[in-house]
C-alpha cells in the first residue's frame, strides 16, 4: 500500500475480484457495495479501476450472478467502479463473455499450446478465436496461465507463449504468477524480447 501511495494516482490501476459462491475456499461475497467498500478501506483508495466477478464457471453466469452484476453497475454509475468483468475458467463462460455488453474486461486462460493439459479451457485455436471475438468487441483481455500453471518453464517455452499472446494481439496484459524475485525479473527479460 505505501508503495502504491507514493504513485501519482493515473500511473497504476487498481484491479480486484468477487468471490461469488458460497462454497469452496473463501468466503462468500456480501455482495459488491460491501466488498468493494472493504477493498477501497483496505487501500485508502477512491475508487477500484476494475472489477470483476471471479471464477466464471458456465455459459450461465449472466444469470446466475445477475445480482452482482447489478450492484457492480450501480457502483460504476455513482463512480466507485471504473470497469467490470469476469475471470473466466470455462470456454462456455469465455464465449458468452466475448459477446456480452455488460463485459468490459476478461480475464482469460491462453498460451501457445492450449487445452485442459496446460491450463486452458479449450484448444488454443478455440480460445484464439474466442479472445478476437472478444477484441473486436472492445473488450480488455487479461491473459492467464500464460506458463500453463508451471506447466511451461523452460525458456523457449515462456517465450513461445508471451510471443503467441501478444504477436497475435490476443491480450492487452497478462497476469503471471511469480515466487521469487528471480523469477519476476526472469519474466520480465521474456516480456522485453516481445517488444524487441
Amino acid at each position: 500500500r505505501d508503495v502504491v501511495k507514493s504513485l501519482p494516482r493515473e500511473k497504476y490501476v487498481l484491479l480486484t475480484k468477487i468471490w461469488p459462491r458460497k462454497a469452496d475456499w473463501v468466503t462468500p461475497s456480501g455482495g459488491a457495495k460491501e466488498e468493494i467498500d472493504r477493498f477501497r478501506k483496505e487501500l485508502d483508495a477512491e475508487m477500484i479501476d476494475v472489477c470483476l466477478i471471479h471464477c466464471m464457471t458456465n455459459d450461465k453466469w449472466p444469470t446466475e450472478f445477475a445480482r452482482i452484476r447489478d450492484e457492480l453497475s450501480s457502483l460504476k454509475e455513482k463512480g466507485v467502479v471504473r470497469a467490470v468483468g469476469v475471470s473466466c475458467h470455462d470456454f462456455g463462460a469465455l464465449k458468452v463473455a466475448a459477446e456480452h455488453p455488460w463485459v468490459e474486461v476478461i480475464f482469460a486462460r491462453i498460451n501457445h499450446k492450449g487445452g485442459k493439459e496446460f491450463a486452458c479451457d479449450a484448444s488454443v485455436q478455440e480460445v484464439s478465436e474466442t479472445l478476437r471475438t472478444a477484441r473486436r468487441n472492445g473488450k480488455c483481455v487479461v491473459g492467464m496461465k500464460i506458463f500453463g500453471a508451471g506447466k511451461l518453464v523452460k525458456p523457449e517455452e515462456k517465450q513461445a507463449s508471451l510471443d503467441y499472446v501478444f504477436k497475435n494481439d490476443l491480450v492487452d496484459a497478462v497476469t503471471i504468477g511469480m515466487l521469487k524475485v528471480e523469477e519476476v525479473d526472469d519474466t520480465l527479460k521474456h516480456m522485453a524480447a516481445v517488444a524487441g
